[in-house]
């Protein structure tokens, strides 16, 4: 029988998840943090769990008859499913497609600090899926100084916008 935890016990073991210990995966993970700009750990273990989900998901579907109609439609809808969010790489990258930032730490700052919005809508959030409908509408802000500063570059600067 194990005794009672005494109050200051409970106090410093209240946030403490003994269920999920990670304590193997650190090096890798710092390494993806770092390759990746990613500013809280919650998005990549968020990432993690909808890969291991996707790769659960597409065991089962193997494992299924080969000429089964089934198999045939359900892999159909997770490969469709996964090249909308943008997982499933094609030829041309965002980054070559767009060429808004050279590195990915630059794309973030860009992101965090209010120069890029997605259609209509600002965002600041670097873990902002964007889905491959929305890939055409990503564009910098109307007052971002990036946006002007690129404008001025390439002759396209109109005075009349500015003012």
């Amino acid at each position: 029988m194990v005794r009672k935890l005494k109050f200051h016990e409970k106090k410093l073991l209240k946030k403490v998840d003994f269920v999920s210990w990670e304590s193997d995966n650190k090096h890798h993970e710092r390494d993806i943090l770092k390759k990746y700009h990613i500013k809280k750990r919650e998005h990549y273990s968020m990432y993690l769990k909808l890969a291991a989900m996707t790769h659960e998901l597409a065991k089962k579907i193997s494992e299924l008859k080969p000429n089964d109609p089934f198999r045939t439609e359900k892999a159909q809808q997770l490969l469709g499913r996964l090249y909308e969010m943008g997982v499933i790489q094609t030829a041309d990258t965002l980054e070559r497609c767009h060429k808004m930032a050279q590195r990915v730490e630059m794309a973030s700052d860009f992101v965090e600090q209010g120069h890029v919005r997605v259609g209509v809508e600002l965002v600041t959030d670097p873990a902002y899926l964007v889905s491959r409908n929305a890939e055409d509408t990503i564009t910098w802000t109307k007052q971002s100084k990036i946006r002007k500063h690129i404008a001025q570059y390439n002759n396209e600067l109109d005075d009349f916008e500015e003012a």
